[in-house]
């Protein structure tokens, strides 16, 4: 049986862990430095409609507008009927400019990128997920399957729902009667009427619903008849969610428990260093293998490594083997990590169609308990496989990690000779320029060393052609590959130069000189 463990203990940081034995099974860390919109629903004004992408942007309070496509505007806000136009509806003829809308936030702000928007409002519940205002969607989860589906189909059709509302069975529905279905169903309706009321009493940019914080979200998605039991470290949390779970499971009050022992929650059950391998770039295997996760801009790259390896008798046995052990090990971490978009496995070569359908099937089977939406492909005649995965929430790394200030997120830097070059051809290319009589180069101390010492004589050259003052100034302050080359004109200076270089310890106020460049 499983364990949910919450770990609230830092004000700061709160973490919610699925254990199964002494495994970790799914992990949510909830940063309450970050405000996290996802899912939360805002009143909003369209500010401006873009044709080119058939869509809207929507100041709704956030630093950057949100982003809102034309096929999640629901009709109401259409101020033409789709119906007097024929052929293909544009969003410039439905939508106009300052228009009030309600909106919910469909994917968190991403670098650069605003948050995606939807009209189509969805509130999670115990049991369902109710759409206010959007009728065609609902049903039942693809996850039930069998005598499960028929019966929900039964309790579903038995539930009364307002017109022009839908509804969406969750996996935890199962075996539950049409009663507890309609009890949360009236739960939902209720909290939908507050916002709606609200909506019409506010201005754009106001906040109508937050989403519950992570342990309420983690009891009402996660603690099912699988899990037994749930320990809280903190009495203000385990207050929490046993009046979350009295008021909506009472059912399973007895297995909400307060955690008092003096050994940290997590260290109990010997999972801190399982955590702490979702922070790593690589991840050892059992067999010696390992595998290597770089998330980028378009994708998540996972390679596999065979390395130490040596389970098999053959190189295909010893490749099928960790190619095994990767796809559960991936599986996890894409879990733990909660990466979402286009994802990219580069498995270990196998000559046998045979084994890449087993390592195949392996992967599909290992997400299959995943609640994100995957859909996985075939691996291709390359070598890789592609898999998409659904962004539930920020992933570990955005809400973490920050991008490292010394090579500003690409991993490498340059060495000292080609930095030092590079600057060197910039000093030239500043003293060329008319008027120039001094060009300052303020550099990290190593790369100072190699001007001075290995390239004194192309400095001198150029001092002489140019007749500007090439000056190498080592800021101990600075590492590479931070410099700063400042050129100075005639009518900057005193008049009093000197044709030749010299140290200085002391890096002048760069705020004090114009023309720079780093």
């Amino acid at each position: 049986m499983k364990k949910m463990l919450i770990n609230a203990t830092q004000p700061e940081e709160l973490r919610v862990a699925i254990v199964d034995g002494q495994r970790l099974y799914d992990l949510d860390i909830e940063n309450r430095t970050r405000i996290q919109k996802k899912s939360n629903i805002y009143k909003g004004k369209i500010t401006r409609v873009e044709p080119s992408l058939e869509a809207a942007f929507v100041d709704f309070g956030a630093e950057r507008h949100g982003f809102l496509p034309l096929k999640e505007i629901a009709r109401e806000y259409f101020y033409r009927k789709p119906g007097d136009m024929g052929g293909r509806i544009k969003i410039r003829d439905v939508v106009k400019e300052g228009t009030e809308v309600v909106v919910q936030v469909d994917k968190e702000e991403r670098s650069n990128k605003g948050a995606a928007l939807t009209t189509f409002i969805s509130l999670a519940g115990r049991y369902m997920v109710l759409m206010p205002n959007n009728p065609r969607a609902g049903g039942i989860s693809r996850r039930i399957e069998g005598d499960d589906r028929s019966e929900l189909k039964e309790a579903l059709n038995a539930l009364e729902i307002p017109n022009g509302m839908g509804v969406i069975i969750r996996t935890a529905g199962v075996g539950r009667s049409a009663e507890e279905l309609q009890w949360d169903l009236n739960y939902l309706l209720q909290l939908w009427e507050a916002i709606f009321k609200a909506s019409e009493e506010v201005k754009p940019k106001e906040l109508l619903f937050q989403e519950s914080n992570v342990i309420i979200r983690a009891v009402r998605d996660y603690l099912r008849d699988d899990v037994d039991q749930v320990l809280i470290d903190s009495t203000d949390a385990h207050k929490q969610a046993c009046d979350f779970v009295k008021q909506v499971m009472p059912q399973y009050t007895s297995r909400i428990q307060l955690y008092e022992d003096n050994i940290p929650l997590f260290n109990r059950f010997q999972i801190e260093s399982q955590i702490e391998t979702a922070f790593q770039r690589e991840v050892r295997l059992p067999s010696g293998g390992s595998i290597v996760i770089d998330p980028t801009e378009a994708l998540v790259s996972i390679d596999i490594n065979s390395a130490r390896a040596t389970r098999g008798s053959d190189i295909e046995e010893t490749a099928l083997n960790t190619n095994l052990e990767a796809a559960d090990e991936v599986a996890r971490q894409l879990r733990l990590r909660d990466m979402g978009g286009l994802v990219v496995i580069d498995f270990i070569d196998m000559l046998s169609s045979r084994n890449q359908r087993a390592v195949e099937n392996r992967m599909r089977d290992a997400l299959v308990i995943d609640r994100a939406r995957v859909q996985v492909g075939r691996i291709s005649r390359f070598g890789l496989l592609e898999m998409s995965r659904q962004r539930l929430r920020p992933s570990l790394g955005e809400t973490s990690a920050i991008v490292c200030p010394r090579c500003t997120g690409q991993g490498t830097i340059r060495d000292t000779k080609s930095l030092a070059l590079s600057i060197l051809r910039l000093m030239e290319e500043e003293a060329i320029k008319d008027r120039s009589v001094e060009v300052r180069a303020i550099v990290p101390v190593d790369v100072a060393a190699y001007l001075l010492n290995e390239k004194r004589a192309a400095l001198s050259e150029i001092e002489t052609i140019t007749k500007a003052r090439m000056l190498v100034i080592p800021n101990p302050n600075l590492e590479t590959p931070h410099f700063e080359v400042q050129r100075l004109r005639d009518d900057e200076v005193d008049g009093n130069h000197e044709v030749s270089y010299k140290v200085e310890i002391a890096a002048p106020d760069v705020n004090d000189i114009s023309d720079s460049h780093s």
